[in-house]
């Protein structure tokens, strides 16, 4: 499997190298991500073993016949070991990466932009120890 996932990082999809290209060396908030990892028996496109996050681009491949079926195996196998799995067409990841981005904003917690900020204490309060 480890040869055949350093194969997979060398020969990526246009949605693997859109997302990679926001994800890697830490640029997304800080999350370290990997790409092509081995979890036997699969690869996951895209992991971030901190959170327990995959992230799996489904190309065409992922429409055949009993692919659904295959994928939803796959999923029930990651998930029982603890992981969270989310799922992006290969055509949304490179035509809409900021909704890619933002999904997985949602799956990280990260907080939003627009998010309320609590109410500052009334002066003088929480001066004391």
């Amino acid at each position: 499997l480890k040869t055949y996932a350093k194969k997979l990082r060398i020969n990526q999809t246009s949605g693997e190298k859109a997302l990679w290209r926001k994800i890697r060396a830490k640029r997304f908030y800080g999350y370290k991500f990997r790409r092509q990892v081995p979890i036997e028996p699969y690869i996951v496109d895209f992991i971030c073993l901190d959170e327990k996050l995959i992230i799996e681009i489904d190309g065409y491949t992922h429409f055949e016949k009993g692919a659904k079926e295959r994928d939803q195996r796959r999923e029930n196998y990651l998930c029982s070991l603890g992981f969270k799995v989310v799922r992006f067409k290969n055509r949304t990841t490179v035509e809409n990466i900021e909704f890619v981005l933002s999904e997985l904003k949602e799956s990280l917690g990260v907080p939003l932009k627009n998010s309320p900020l609590p109410n500052p204490l009334p002066s003088g309060e929480g001066d004391e120890i």
